[in-house]
């Protein structure tokens, strides 16, 4: 993707946040993977890029900026919330890596373990880069820490592995929330104190899951169980840190809980698909010659692995303002209101 579509973007973000009205937080700043990339990995070499149509197809103008899905991710909608019209530019876009209204570090294939994720940026390298990022003027301490991680690092083990012949799980646990609390320290040592927190998704149900675990086309909870060990691990470490680190304040977005929902009660968020995905189905990639549906507002997932631009919103509806099992302990809106 040319850099000057993501200047005019980033420059688009900046002017609207001047003509709207006062966001509600100086500044938001994101990590993590996929879920949260908005077009840093347009900028690395080798790493894995959705920067071609019909990625971004519902994105305004039809721009495939590299988020990976249709159109807008879980981090605009969060923005929106936020009092933003955009959320942050990618990192990697900006000039002078720096910005007045936050920055995206977040890499599309990365993960909390530096193992995980081949040619990306790592939580460990998007961490170093906001440490050397110019922050100008900005009080960290009211400003959102938004983070997105861990389903690659899972997905990185049963590729070594399947779901019931895993070894030493209990180590990968061990690492990853150790990895995990280091890098929520290192932030909160740079000056964050408001930490915005999704947990992993329900990858037993994702289309390419059910096609690669359970022929049947169910959802296959023996990686769901996986999921669900981490997201209690993430929760517990949480608690603990914030009983440790003074002032630091947090809400955990239940992204499993939220995906969850909708694929138990489709209809309520107008969902007529939650199985396969609308790029490809299950079986094959979505690429610019994939045959992509329609009705995107009626899917759940957008390829085989990613939620559509609908499913963000929804999701973000449940955690922004909601209450147990989507959010804990406090909402995002609490935490973000929280002077």
């Amino acid at each position: 993707m040319a850099l000057v579509p993501v200047l005019l973007l980033a420059l688009f973000f900046s002017l609207s946040v001047i003509g709207n009205a006062q966001p509600k937080v100086p500044a938001i700043y994101v990590f993590g993977d996929s879920t949260a990339d908005v077009g840093n990995n347009n900028y690395l070499p080798g790493a894995g890029k959705v920067n071609f149509l019909p990625y971004g197809i519902d994105f305004p103008d039809s721009i495939p900026t590299g988020r990976w899905t249709n159109g807008y991710n879980f981090v605009d909608f969060f923005a929106r919330q936020m009092g933003f019209q955009m959320s942050p530019p990618p990192y990697l876009s900006l000039p002078n890596n720096t910005s007045q209204v936050g920055v995206n570090y977040a890499s599309g294939g990365s993960g909390i373990l530096d193992s995980t994720g081949n040619h990306t940026l790592t939580m460990t390298k998007q961490i170093k880069y906001f440490a050397a990022t110019n922050k100008s003027n900005i009080v960290l301490s009211k400003c959102i820490f938004l983070i997105s991680a861990g389903a690659n690092d899972i997905i990185a083990l049963l590729a070594k592995n399947t779901a019931s012949s895993i070894t030493q799980p209990e180590q990968f646990y061990n690492n990853l929330i150790s990895n995990y609390t280091k890098q929520i320290e290192a932030l909160y040592n740079l000056g964050a104190r408001k930490f915005g927190i999704v947990d992993v998704g329900p990858i037993g149900c994702t289309p390419g899951a059910r096609l690669l675990f359970n022929h049947s086309g169910a959802c296959f909870d023996a990686v769901n169980v996986l999921v669900r060990v981490v997201n209690d691990d993430v929760k517990v470490m949480l608690s603990n840190l914030s009983s440790t680190l003074k002032g630091m304040k947090y809400s955990l977005g239940s992204a499993y809980a939220a995906v969850s929902n909708m694929i138990a009660n489709p209809e309520a968020a107008g969902f007529k698909d939650v199985t396969s995905g609308c790029c490809g189905g299950s079986s094959v990639e979505c690429t610019p010659t994939t045959i992509y549906c329609k009705n995107r507002t009626e899917y759940l997932f957008w390829d085989a692995i990613h939620p559509t631009q609908r499913a963000y919103e929804e999701a973000v509806l449940d955690i922004y303002s909601g209450s147990p099992p989507f959010v804990t302990p406090i909402n995002f809106k609490q935490l973000v209101e929280d002077a």
